[in-house]
């Protein structure tokens, strides 16, 4: 009995096949990640989701390839056909593979950042994981896509040698290339020490170039650092590592704020010190750790005084600073006018008094 495909001609019939083992493969992804996304959503995590996301693309492209490989011997190809169809093979296996490994690379990225909440006031161990996480996550993409383009390179006939000599000489091809492009060699190198070493984490206040503002991305060869008032800083990584920078959150997020205030020699100490310290106490952004007040240098006309207080991170300290400058200078200005500093003159010519005059005789 003669089947249907066999009266067709073989273009036909061979076209019908892979229609069959493509649609097959389509209807098995489909059913395969409906039932995935289903028990995903009934996690309460959406880390699940991250990982059905990232490899519903890839993987309905692995299957379509693996039901084409699975069709190829039933079908009657010419050699310059059968040679063609490995060719492809051989270029969209290592990608379609490569997509996936780099899709489930960024995915467990997404999951440390979701697990390492830096919203918190003690973020410091979340801080830690992100910024690893980072900068090992964009390694490992850069080295699946390097193999995966050798890999595509080495099913090529005529450039496979090109292929297997980038692989066995990549060290050799790095330092030929180091030559010519040494600052970002460089700056990627200090990227992985970066990772391990961590002086600067995600989200840490720093003070470089004389700017103060927070570490917000950490790239391979940059960092970018988010000044207060909304600009950028774009800084080598190698800076970090080479020259040296204020980390305010290195240990932790708290903070000790300093006040200076200018006063008279003749100021009552006391009765500032007791004001600052019932002002520290009353602001609901002091942390209770410490607090002070002293005098700190004499000059000829005017004193140095010295305030102190801490904050649970380096916003609020500049808030809180700012607050007891405020406050003080009210109350000097309404309660103390006389610890304001005043300029004294003695003019020449003025009578010594009396009692300052040398007797007579």
């Amino acid at each position: 009995m003669v089947s249907l495909l066999d009266t067709l001609s073989p273009w036909v019939s061979a076209l019908i096949q892979v229609a069959i083992a493509i649609c097959a493969a389509l209807i098995v992804h489909f059913v395969v990640f409906a039932v995935a996304t289903r028990l995903a959503a009934r996690n309460a995590s959406s880390i699940d989701d991250l990982y059905v996301a990232a490899a519903r693309g890839p993987s309905r492209w692995l299957l379509v390839a693996v039901a084409l490989a699975g069709v190829r011997p039933i079908l009657s190809l010419s050699a310059s056909g059968d040679q063609l169809w490995l060719l492809v093979a051989g270029m969209a296996i290592p990608a379609i593979i490569g997509w996936m490994a780099i899709n489930l690379i960024r995915a467990t990225g997404q999951a440390v950042e979701i697990r390492a909440d830096i919203s918190v006031a003690d973020n410091l161990a979340a801080r830690r994981k992100r910024t690893r996480s980072g900068i090992l996550t964009r390694i490992a993409v850069f080295v699946v896509g390097f193999l995966t383009l050798c890999m595509m390179l080495l099913s090529i006939p005529g450039v496979r040698s090109v292929g297997v000599t980038l692989m066995a000489s990549a060290g050799l091809a790095g330092l030929a290339v180091g030559a010519a492009a040494q600052p970002l060699l460089k700056n990627l190198i200090a990227g992985i020490q970066m990772a391990f070493t961590e002086p600067i984490r995600i989200d840490d206040v720093v003070i470089i170039d004389g700017e103060w503002g927070r570490i917000e991305e950490i790239r391979l060869t940059y960092v970018v650092v988010a000044i207060w008032d909304e600009r950028r800083l774009v800084v080598p990584v190698s800076r970090f590592l080479d020259d040296s920078f204020q980390n305010w959150t290195r240990n932790s997020s708290q903070l000790l704020g300093t006040v200076f205030f200018h006063l008279d020699p003749t100021a009552d100490i006391d009765r500032i010190r007791t004001r600052f310290e019932a002002m520290v106490r009353a602001n609901p952004r002091w942390d209770g750790r410490a607090q002070g007040l002293q005098v700190t240098e004499i000059r000829a006309d005017a004193i140095e005084v010295r305030g102190l207080a801490t904050a649970r991170d380096a916003g609020t300290a500049f808030d809180l600073r700012c607050d007891l400058r405020e406050g003080m200078l009210a109350f000097l200005r309404d309660e103390m006018p006389e610890a304001l500093p005043r300029r004294r003159t003695v003019i020449e010519g003025d009578p010594i008094p009396a009692a300052a005059a040398p007797a007579s005789g």
